[in-house]
């Protein structure tokens, strides 16, 4: 069974590029932490993970910007596998924050993490 998903994000490329095919959840105030703890949200309600909330290889110290999928079907049964996924997110995150906070880019750098995002919730979506 194929999943529609829900993309949950603080990235203004992802929101305009997937909002005519895709139900967008676009917070752009929210940290890269509150994308996490409102897709931890999402799947305590009973929505599946579809992505990997730390997807790719920039930390999450390092970029301003996430973009998560999870299911638009709620389920009876809470997916302990999501469960566990996006808690051990959280807390990598939060140590990861916690160590080196995130910095403060120029227009251009914001750009290239934004695309990276949109790139890696793109891909996993095809």
């Amino acid at each position: 069974m194929k999943l529609k998903p829900v993309i949950v994000t603080n990235n203004p490329l992802t929101k305009a590029s997937l909002e005519t095919k895709y139900e967008v959840i676009f917070n752009p105030d929210a940290s890269l932490l509150d994308i996490l703890i409102t897709v931890r949200d999402y799947v305590h309600k009973g929505h599946r993970l579809l992505t990997h909330p730390l997807m790719g290889s920039i930390k999450p110290n390092q970029t301003p910007y996430k973009s998560v999928a999870v299911s638009r079907q709620c389920f009876d049964e809470i997916d302990l596998m999501s469960i566990n996924i996006i808690e051990e997110s959280i807390l990598k995150a939060q140590q990861l924050i916690k160590n080196k906070k995130i910095s403060i880019y120029n227009h251009r750098i914001l750009e290239d993490f934004s695309l990276i995002d949109f790139d890696l919730i793109k891909n996993a979506l095809n």
